[in-house]
């Protein structure tokens, strides 16, 4: 990472970016005023404060994201963004700290994705395509699995992706960030619980809590590997294999926010003839208020309802969940899905 003062003038080409053009790093960071290298760029005022951030993402081939399933992603509109370093317990440094200043500052956060590995000589200078301006979502600090295969501390974080306005002005980007920042504060309306997750607690004591914490790790970052299609089949097995009969996988981007459906079997006496209806989430970023929200409107009557994910909860998706006078939602988190998978000896590729 490295640091620039904001030139006085923007130079290089000229005083817009728009959404889905490409651009050379020296555009990037001449126009823009950061650093030439880094994930995270900044533009720093006189002052010290925050002019501007650029993040620089990438979309990894099929032998990296197999070996890194915490990989950086884009799912639907939201940027999910790991901290750097492979090895041991990430900390929250330098740049980094300046991200959720946003909801304060406003300041306009550009997002770019490299296209192209930098030795494809197909491909000129412009390989870096622009996302649209970001808004800081949260941050948290999740438990993963290291290239050592060893427990670690990640830091993680969440933007949502503005593809709106298409065309950004260098010189307006302030107001531009001010107004998307003040609109993401009406949107989300428990705004402080949703910004922060519900997480396991890292393994301690005795080694063999920490040997199986480790075994759930690595079956939650095989999940994060497989396609969202083959989520929901794994979970229609496991719900037969726990006993529920009529099991079936609704037909897939069909579903009406419903993607499997159960029937409590006759074994389970106290629930039997329970129609539950699931709803699968094989993401990396966080699941919040909303989509629950939106699952209990998609539920048929007296059914009950569970949204199971790779991924965590917001605490105002668990908020939501439990709510008196509501219908009751069951929230099933990444690690308690690979633990479940993994006492049931569930194969999967």
């Amino acid at each position: 990472m490295s640091i620039r003062k904001t030139p006085k003038k923007p130079i290089g080409i000229g005083t817009l970016f728009r959404v889905g053009e490409s651009y050379s790093n020296e555009e990037v960071y001449k126009a823009l005023g950061v650093g030439n290298a880094g994930g995270v760029r900044v533009s720093v005022g006189d002052e010290g404060n925050t002019k501007r951030l650029v993040v620089m993402t990438s979309v990894p081939n099929a032998r990296q994201a197999k070996e890194n399933p915490y990989h950086d992603r884009i799912e639907g509109d939201v940027l999910v963004y790991t901290g750097a370093g492979l090895e041991g317990d990430q900390t929250l440094a330098g740049f980094n700290r300046r991200i959720p200043q946003q909801i304060s500052e406003s300041f306009p956060i550009y997002g770019f994705i490299i296209l192209t590995s930098r030795r494809d000589r197909s491909v000129g200078s412009k390989r870096w395509q622009f996302l649209g301006l970001l808004e800081y979502l949260r941050h948290y600090q999740e438990i993963q699995l290291d290239t050592r295969v060893q427990l670690r501390h990640a830091w993680v974080f969440e933007f949502r992706i503005h593809r709106e306005p298409e065309l950004v002005p260098f010189e307006h980007d302030s107001v531009i960030s001010a107004q998307v920042v003040a609109a993401g504060r009406e949107r989300q309306q428990s705004e402080k619980e949703d910004r922060e997750i519900v997480a396991p607690s890292a393994a301690s004591g005795s080694e063999a809590e920490k040997d199986l914490a480790t075994r759930i790790e690595a079956v939650r970052s095989r999940l994060l590997g497989v396609a969202p299609e083959q989520f929901e089949h794994l979970i229609k097995d496991l719900l037969v294999q726990s006993g529920f009969e009529k099991v079936s996988v609704t037909k897939y981007s069909q579903d009406g926010g419903i993607d499997v459906n159960a029937i409590a079997g006759q074994a389970m006496w106290p629930i039997r003839n329970l129609h539950l209806q699931v709803q699968a989430k094989r993401w990396l970023h966080t699941v919040g208020r909303k989509d629950v929200a939106e699952l209990r409107g998609s539920l048929q009557p007296f059914a009950r309802g569970a949204v199971v994910t790779t991924s965590h909860f917001s605490k105002a998706a668990v908020l939501e969940a439990n709510e008196f006078g509501k219908n009751p939602i069951v929230l099933v988190d990444g690690y308690q899905f690979a633990s479940v998978v993994d006492a049931l000896k569930l194969e999967f590729d």
